[in-house]
C-alpha cells in the first residue's frame, strides 16, 4: 500500500508551514473586506465565446465593485461507493464528480445597471440570447491592511437569477439587489499581494 501514497504533507499549525519558535501567528481575515472583479472570457479563434472548442483565457476587466454580501462559495465532492464481492463490511470510496453551489451576490441598489444588463443580455439581449456572455469572476478577500490575501475565481460564470429589492412605503431599510451565478469551476488563485 505504500506505493499508493501521494506524499501529501498537511500542516495544521496556525502559523503555517514555516512556523517555529518565535514565528508570529497570523490573525484570521475579516469576512467583511472583499472586492469583486468581472472579466470577459475570450476564446482563441473567435471574437466571442462559444461552448464549441477554443481555448478560454481572461481578458480585460469588464467591471468591478463592492458588494455587501457574497454567499455560495461551495464545492461538494460526491464519493462513489464501490462494492467488492465478498466484502460485507462497507465498501471502497472513490472520488466522484464535484458540483458547485450557486453564488449569490448582494449589493445596495444604485443607478448602475451592470448586473441587470449582464442578466438581460444572457437571457434576451438586443440580438437574441447572448449564450457566450460568460464572465470570469474574481472575489478578492482582503486583510485588515487592505491587501488581497486570497482570491476565489469563478470560471465561466453565468447569471441565472436577478432579484430587485422589495419596495415598502413604510420601510426604512436599504434597497438590495441580488445576482445569482452558476459557474463551471471554483479555484483559489495565488496571493499576488
Amino acid at each position: 500500500m505504500s506505493s499508493l501514497s501521494a506524499g501529501v504533507n498537511i500542516n495544521f499549525s496556525l502559523g503555517g508551514p514555516d512556523s517555529g519558535a518565535g514565528a508570529q501567528e497570523e490573525a484570521p481575515w475579516p469576512a467583511f473586506r472583499f472586492h469583486l472583479e468581472f472579466m470577459r472570457v475570450a476564446v482563441a479563434g473567435g471574437s466571442s465565446e462559444s461552448s464549441q472548442g477554443g481555448t478560454a483565457s481572461a481578458s480585460p476587466l469588464v467591471c468591478q465593485g463592492a458588494f455587501s454580501e457574497v454567499s455560495g462559495l461551495e464545492a461538494t465532492h460526491e464519493p462513489k461507493l464501490i462494492r467488492e464481492g465478498g466484502l460485507i463490511y462497507g465498501g471502497h470510496q472513490r472520488p466522484g464528480n464535484v458540483s458547485f453551489a450557486t453564488v449569490v451576490l448582494k449589493r445596495g441598489m444604485t443607478s448602475s445597471r451592470d448586473m441587470w444588463t449582464w442578466f438581460f443580455n444572457t437571457v434576451q439581449g438586443s440580438n437574441g440570447p447572448a449564450w457566450g456572455e460568460r464572465l470570469t469572476v474574481l472575489i478578492k478577500v482582503q486583510g485588515t491592511d487592505g491587501r488581497t490575501r486570497l482570491c476565489w475565481k469563478l470560471d465561466r460564470a453565468l447569471p441565472v437569477k436577478f432579484r430587485a429589492s422589495d419596495l415598502h412605503g413604510a420601510g426604512t431599510e436599504l434597497a438590495i439587489e441580488e445576482l445569482h451565478l452558476a459557474h463551471e469551476g471554483l479555484t483559489v488563485q495565488p496571493d499576488k499581494a
